[in-house]
C-alpha cells in the first residue's frame, strides 16, 4: 500500500441494514463499498469525510485484546466517540477487526509513537 493511500473504513464486521443499502458497522453505502477500490484517494477521503460527520453510534463492546467491557460511541467531547479525543493512529495493523478498549487503544497509541506498530493495512 503507498504510504499516502487512505485506509478503508471496513472494520470486519459487515452487517447489512435491514433496507440493504449500508453496512451497519462501518456505516458506507453499498456503492460505497462496492466502489472503494477504484476510487481516488479524493474519492476515499470524501467517504471518511462523511461518516466522520456522523453522530456516533453507541454500541457496547468487548475489547478483542483483553476482553473488558467498554462503549464505543460515547464519552467523548462534541458528542463524539471517546477516541475521537486521542490521536488518530489507524488503521492499527492487528487481527482484531473491531474496536479496542481505552486501556488497549492508549498502550497502541504508546507503542506507535514508540515505533512499534505499523500503519499499513
Amino acid at each position: 500500500m503507498n504510504s499516502r493511500d487512505i485506509p478503508s473504513p471496513c472494520v470486519g464486521s459487515c452487517q447489512l441494514d435491514p433496507a440493504g443499502e449500508s453496512c451497519l458497522s462501518c456505516r458506507r453505502t453499498i456503492k460505497e463499498i462496492a466502489g472503494w477500490p477504484g476510487y481516488s484517494n479524493f474519492d476515499k477521503q470524501s467517504v471518511w469525510n462523511r461518516l466522520l460527520a456522523l453522530p456516533p453510534q453507541m454500541v457496547e463492546k468487548r475489547c478483542p485484546v483483553c476482553s473488558a467491557a467498554f462503549v464505543c460511541g460515547d464519552g467523548g467531547l462534541n458528542a463524539r466517540c471517546w477516541c475521537s479525543d486521542l490521536p488518530n493512529i489507524m488503521p492499527l495493523e492487528t487481527d482484531h477487526g473491531d474496536c479496542l478498549c481505552p486501556t488497549c487503544l492508549k498502550d497502541a497509541i504508546r507503542q506507535r509513537e514508540a515505533g512499534g506498530i505499523s500503519s499499513s493495512h
